[in-house]
């Protein structure tokens, strides 16, 4: 393996400032490193070689040149295959969007482009981010680099694979229920969830419009912190972009002090359900943060054990809603238009053909629940418990300064173990869930292996809106303080994956 697939964001930036190597040449290294384990991981969909190469060149043009250029220029990237990119191919891991290519650029995009910062290609993703396991994409399986024969998590699967597997070093993802979390918790990664509407859903294909959240994946707490502040912020094209100055998260990155911070372990976040050694590790990170000077105490949120329910009705209706655009009269696949079939009969086949199984199983459980007689019953319900969970935040931080719990009840499980079990994979999602309902800001990082199995564990923080930097804060305190135990990040402790040539 190339050493340059083995540094840090953060340090790929330093060689470069310095002249040791040039953004070509780390970029060249990370397309080598990903057209040599990728048969194996799948984590990406399409592979921009030219346009990447395109892109460091013009970075190291503009070094050469003087110019003062971005903390992040010229590190490679890998993009979730929900964010349009003007003319690269844009599927969101469907059939329906099948050589789709967007002619413009989605808000985060735009912004990594202006930080320098080099898009190596879109990454899998369980269909229109319809999924926990990346089994769910049209395109195959993404396979975990610990661990070949599991899955990496998903939706964004093929982001938090391509960090672990050394072939970028940061990625973006989006997270509606969990999906830039729950990936970072089985990959031994760091995944970041914003305060929703803390970085702009413009351009993002929506899923769940009042849920989806784009945000940084990184192998480092630092990495992550440089790449949120890159794209947050507010854009006039997102009515929902909150209009804040981006909380300091590179500062509480570079911090890591958590000396009187109050944390908060939430008492319905374990116990029954949750594997002995994911549990192990959450309890010896909160003992670390202890040790580190920070105050933990108990606190119940008794509205979360709803979150899972309310999420399944709230995400279904506005997924139904948003997929109707899919119809083969504007763009996309197209079914059955041989001058036979009227508009209605095209529309029904290319849905049914371009469509896979969970998306079909969301938008029918999201018709019925919006569906005259029922609205009521479900949405309306479903969104009463969204206001009581959003309550029980309020009160916990009127206690606590951030929230603690598992990441996942689980470590990564094995690909074909869940996929015919909808209510079982959902729930690998019900830490992560509240956070998206009530819209505050949450992460993953990585504290260990569990025992029984040896795959990565995530330990999950929450903090209130606009407080992103909280999480850094807590973040960067437990990377620095096991790092010594791991040498390292936890990503060196992973197992080498076969390079082919």
């Amino acid at each position: 393996m190339s050493d340059l697939t083995r540094k840090t964001a953060v340090e790929l930036a330093d060689l470069m400032s310095t002249g040791e190597t040039s953004s070509v040449e780390i970029t060249q290294a990370h397309l080598d490193r990903i057209a040599g384990t990728d048969t194996a991981v799948h984590a990406f969909l399409h592979v921009d070689t030219e346009g990447a190469l395109a892109q460091a060149a013009d970075v190291d043009s503009r070094r050469a040149a003087g110019e003062e250029l971005g903390p992040l220029a010229g590190v490679p990237l890998a993009l979730k295959d929900v964010l349009t990119q003007e003319g690269v191919p844009t599927t969101a891991g469907s059939k329906i969007l099948e050589g789709w290519k967007p002619p413009y650029d989605s808000t985060v995009v735009k912004r990594l482009r202006a930080a320098g910062i080099v898009i190596l290609g879109k990454t899998n993703m369980d269909e229109f981010a319809m999924g926990s396991s990346t089994e769910n994409s049209a395109y195959g399986t993404t396979h975990n680099p610990w661990d070949l024969n599991r899955i990496p998590g998903g939706s964004g699967g093929g982001s938090s694979a391509a960090i672990s597997a050394y072939q970028a070093p940061l990625a973006i993802g989006t997270d509606t229920g969990g999906s830039i979390r729950q990936p970072a918790a089985f990959t031994g990664t760091v995944g970041i969830k914003p305060t929703y509407g803390g970085t702009s859903r413009y351009g993002l294909i929506a899923l769940a419009s009042s849920l989806d959240t784009p945000g940084p994946c990184a192998r480092t707490t630092l990495d992550a912190a440089l790449l949120h502040e890159a794209i947050a912020g507010w854009d006039p094209m997102d009515s929902t972009s909150i209009k804040q100055d981006v909380p300091p998260v590179v500062a509480a990155a570079r911090n890591g002090d958590v000396t009187g911070m109050r944390i908060g372990v939430v008492k319905e976040l374990g116990g029954e359900g949750y594997q002995p050694g994911v549990e192990a590790r959450f309890h010896d990170a909160v003992e670390l943060l202890t040790k580190l000077g920070a105050e933990v105490v108990e606190v119940s949120c008794p509205h979360f054990q709803y979150a899972l329910p309310a999420y399944y009705l709230i995400l279904p209706s506005e997924a139904s809603s948003n997929l109707a655009k899919f119809d083969a009269m504007r763009f996309g696949l197209r079914v059955g238009d041989d001058g036979e079939n009227d508009a209605e009969k095209v529309m029904s086949l290319t849905r049914e053909a371009g469509f896979g199984d969970e998306v079909k199983r969301r938008i029918m459980l999201g018709t019925h629940a919006l569906s005259s007689g029922y609205y009521d019953a479900y949405y309306g319900q479903a969104q009463k418990v969204r206001t009581l969970i959003a309550r029980d935040f309020a009160r916990a931080y009127e206690q606590v300064d951030v929230l603690v719990s598992p990441a996942t009840p689980t470590t990564a499980f094995a690909i074909g173990d869940r996929v015919n079990d909808p209510i079982a994979m959902y729930k690998n999602d019900l830490c992560t869930i509240p956070s998206n309902l009530a819209g505050n800001a949450a992460a993953s990082f990585p504290v260990g292996l569990a025992d029984e199995d040896g795959m990565p564990v995530g330990f999950h923080v929450m903090a209130p809106v606009m407080r992103d930097d909280l999480l850094y804060q807590v973040g960067a305190a437990l990377e620095s303080a096991l790092a010594d135990q791991w040498g390292g990040v936890l990503m060196s402790k992973a197992p080498e994956l076969e390079v082919t040539r």
